[in-house]
């Protein structure tokens, strides 16, 4: 038997604030407050899912350069522009990590600067 990936963690800054950009961003709601800490996960599924969920928890220190594992996303019900449009309403700026300008996906960052890439519609 082989793992799983059942939870994402994020450090930051605002908790909250991460929290609820992330749930507008994949429908997710909020399924714990412990500590300082807020988890997001799919309605009516939560933790355990087929979809991991994600964690933000508190932390001092400020994000240092490009991350190392970040976050892909692709639209659901509506092509990759208007999702665009969407992603930057709601907080999302690009973000430039060497990218050539012949990619067919976006790299954003989400409100404290985490790198997230918007694919093509995919599902």
């Amino acid at each position: 038997m082989a793992c799983r990936i059942s939870e994402l963690v994020v450090d930051c800054h605002d908790p909250e604030r991460l929290a609820a950009f992330w749930c507008e961003v994949l429908g997710f709601e909020v399924l714990e407050r412990k500590d300082g800490w807020v988890e997001i996960g799919p309605p009516g599924t939560g933790f355990g899912g087929l979809q991991p969920t994600l964690i933000f928890e508190p932390v001092p220190e400020p994000k240092r350069g490009k991350l190392r594992l970040h976050i892909d996303v692709n639209p659901t019900d509506r092509d990759q522009e208007a999702e665009l449009e969407r992603l930057l309403k709601l907080g999302a700026v690009p973000a430039d990590v060497g990218q050539t300008g012949e990619e067919d996906w976006h790299v954003l960052a989400d409100p404290e600067g985490n790198e997230f890439c918007l694919l093509r519609r995919r599902l």
